[in-house]
């Protein structure tokens, strides 16, 4: 299975989240953590990792590699038991990486693809752009989970990309993260429920960072907050992936994303991804120390 784990505006903790769903997954599948973020690894430098091998090293053998095996080859163990293919932290060096795996005519994209087929591959791509060399592997992911701080402005501009988010996948996930709107706040404007929310875990993201040692197989990260979320969002893809989705979904027209000014009407996935037909300011009231 690949899940992708991007955002669409800011920093809002992607690696933090695709570190802590890597590593609770469920057992006994076997997973895998990809750094595919263009504007450069966190992993790498919060674990002291050796800069090889790792993603660029992949995207060299990637090339002309046939045997699945060459994906693990270039990934290191974390402390923690999980395999990691880690970014360079220069963004120059990780999108060139990162373009090299993706371009046409796609061999590391294939590769990853079918290397998912065995095992549980998370990608981490970090803010997703158009243009970004991380957008082939959000598009042919299984799921794409989408994180998004709960402010005005941060799902202002997640409605404004919901059009060509819901055409890249058949099962969506959208996460909140800290404080701000609540769920059925924005639920009710984006019309798409979010899975959860991810709340401000100092201890769990110490535990993801390696600032505190997490011994192999220790259940410590799943009694934490990040970790809780991650188990849940992990065990509802698995009972997703039980019911077939068709990856072709009908097209039709929504209503235009008011919430944006000036956004006119456009086609919307008929995947449950479609905007809010009122703004915020009309249908959200204010409320005394919701950051906004």
């Amino acid at each position: 299975m690949l899940v992708a784990v991007a955002s669409v505006k800011g920093s809002p903790g992607v690696s933090v989240f695709s570190l802590a769903l890597a590593a609770c997954w469920p057992a006994p599948a076997r997973t895998l953590l990809i750094e595919a973020d263009p504007s450069g690894g966190d992993v790498g430098v919060r674990m002291g990792m050796a800069t090889t091998p790792g993603l660029v090293s992949l995207a060299a053998a990637a090339r002309h590699a046939e045997d699945l095996l060459v994906v693990w080859q270039h990934a290191q163990v974390l402390p923690l038991g999980l395999p990691v293919v880690a970014a360079p932290a220069d963004g120059d060096r990780a999108r060139t990486a990162l373009s090299a795996l993706t371009s046409e005519p796609g061999t590391g994209t294939r590769l990853v693809r079918a290397i998912a087929s065995e095992a549980v591959v998370i990608v981490d791509c970090g803010r997703i752009e158009a243009g970004s060399p991380g957008l082939p592997l959000a598009r042919c992911a299984d799921a794409l989970i989408l994180l998004s701080r709960a402010h005005a402005a941060d799902l202002a501009h997640l409605a404004h990309r919901l059009p060509a988010i819901g055409g890249w996948t058949p099962q969506p996930v959208l996460l909140l993260v800290g404080n701000g709107y609540s769920p059925a706040e924005v639920a009710r404007e984006l019309r798409v429920a979010p899975l959860g929310r991810i709340p401000d875990d100092p201890r769990g993201a110490a535990l993801l960072c390696g600032r505190t040692i997490v011994r192999p197989g220790s259940r410590v990260l799943e009694r934490s907050a990040v970790g809780g979320v991650a188990r849940k969002v992990a065990t509802t893809l698995l009972a997703r992936r039980a019911i077939p989705i068709p990856r072709v979904v009908e097209q039709r027209l929504a209503p235009g994303l008011h919430v944006v000014p000036g956004v006119p009407t456009a086609a919307i996935s008929a995947n449950g991804l479609k905007p809010a037909p009122q703004p915020f300011h009309e249908e959200i009231p204010s409320r005394g120390g919701r950051a906004s």
